[in-house]
């Protein structure tokens, strides 16, 4: 072998540890805990985190196909709020307008209609940013305090705590969809292993996925090459908008309780989720792989600090600090690959020419 190709195949441990940095930071916080606490490794406690991790994965891969297409939706915190608002609304009866009759609808509507609110929340926001053209970060900020808001407005600003349903409404069992656990696996990583099959079936195998990679790619030659921007934005919210319902379904049956301030900060916990998992803010670069491993990180962090009894206000602090070192890292890896697309460039220019049969 010669020295130009061993040169070349030498392994650049910076760019392995930029690629690999989210399974090798939820390497060390397990590592550190399990130090700290015995009570980490548990089965118990890494079931419950866990299902907690589960909550904000099912909510980061939503927010991962919104990024890849250069968006960001800042409004599934109160997506989650709204739809588990609607749930609990519904369980405790619906007086028909009009009326004297209360309708009490079957655990399975309860989920559908409040799911469906969240797409359809979702859609609005994808509607404003694709056909009238208003930025994403703008449209969803207002749809964060207008979806906060009707929730508020629904419940009045109290909890519904009567969930659990009665025999003679026929509508119990909504409680023990958060505690289920086929094959002792909660319900809601079951949800997220679903979710997450189901996101990668459609950026991997789909159409609608290549379109996705490119538009957050190159916008202007992924429009050259045909692809329906519009209807890409648009269903690209209509899913993320729909994956926060789930987990505001989810977690009312988890609080046996809607409260209509759940789900805050909730985006913030998923921005960071898909950022330490690899994705680029600026599109067309991310995998669910890594956005899972990235709520990993996020979740297990979190609940690591608690059960070592470190201050709330220092959770926050070493929240937010973890964010910024993912995006700096996200800088960072994107300038090493600009840099390695220049070499390559300069190489191939550089490079002899072969010999044409004029000059043999």
């Amino acid at each position: 072998m010669s020295t130009k190709e061993s040169a070349g195949r030498k392994i650049n441990w910076s760019a392995v540890m930029v690629e690999g940095r989210a399974l090798i930071a939820l390497a060390l916080i397990v590592i550190v805990f399990s130090i700290l606490t015995p009570q980490f490794l548990q089965p118990e406690t890494l079931l419950l985190m866990t299902r907690h991790v589960a909550m904000n994965a099912i909510i980061a891969i939503g927010m991962l196909i919104v990024i890849l297409n250069g968006g960001i939706d800042l409004s599934v915190g109160s997506i989650v709020g709204l739809s588990g608002i609607i749930a609990g609304w519904l369980l405790q009866g619906w007086n028909i307008p009009f009326t004297e009759m209360v309708a009490y609808p079957q655990v399975w509507a309860v989920i559908l209609i409040s799911v469906a609110v969240g797409a359809f929340v979702g859609w609005i926001n994808g509607v404003i940013i694709a056909r009238w053209r208003v930025a994403a970060f703008v449209a969803t900020l207002g749809m964060l305090y207008m979806a906060r808001g009707v929730a508020l407005l629904i419940s009045n600003g109290e909890t519904f705590t009567d969930i659990k349903g009665s025999p003679e409404t026929n509508n119990q069992g909504f409680v023990d969809v958060a505690f289920a656990a086929p094959l002792g696996i909660p319900m809601a990583v079951w949800v997220m292993i679903v979710v997450a099959i189901a996101a990668s079936i459609l950026l991997n195998r789909t159409k609608f996925g290549r379109w996705l990679y490119a538009t957050g790619g190159n916008e202007r030659a992924a429009i050259l090459s045909g692809v329906p921007l519009k209807k890409v934005q648009t269903r690209i919210y209509v899913i993320s908008g729909f994956c926060a319902a789930l987990v505001g379904v989810l977690l009312v049956a988890d609080l046996k309780a809607a409260v209509p301030t759940a789900g805050e900060f909730y985006e913030l916990n998923a921005i960071a989720a898909v950022v330490i998992g690899g994705a680029a803010l600026a599109g067309g670069r991310g995998t669910v792989r890594g956005t899972i491993i990235g709520a990993f990180v996020i979740g297990f962090l979190v609940d690591g600090l608690v059960l070592v009894g470190v201050s709330v206000f220092w959770q926050v602090v070493i929240k937010g600090a973890v964010i910024v070192l993912a995006v700096a890292i996200d800088q960072a890896q994107q300038r090493l690959q600009k840099r390695s697309g220049v070499r390559k460039t300069q190489a191939s220019l550089t490079a002899p020419s072969a010999p044409t049969s004029g000059d043999a």
